[in-house]
């Protein structure tokens, strides 16, 4: 988990690196500071939301695995009879 939310982080930090870079602005101005906390702060919060996501859907996913599995082997037993009847 950690390594997704830092992933995101830097990427706010990139955004912001990218953003002054468009505008031609230093970098490293006193006065715009403050941002590089909040867009990494906004990364930071996404990638948090995004784990939540990848770890609701796993879940989901398993689920649904777990159900087909099941039906499956319903199905093979109840062939395993019908052959076993028939023979």
């Amino acid at each position: 988990m950690v390594h997704r939310v830092l992933f995101w982080t830097g990427f706010g930090v990139a955004v912001r690196f990218w953003q002054l870079g468009l505008e031609m602005r230093p970098f490293f101005n006193r006065g715009s500071l403050w941002a590089y906390p909040v867009f990494a702060g906004v990364g930071a919060s996404f990638g948090y939301w995004l784990q939540g996501v990848d770890e609701r859907q796993t879940a989901v996913l398993e689920e649904r695995k777990q159900a087909i599995l099941e039906k499956r082997a319903r199905k093979a037993a109840r062939d395993a009879e019908k052959a076993v009847a028939t023979a």
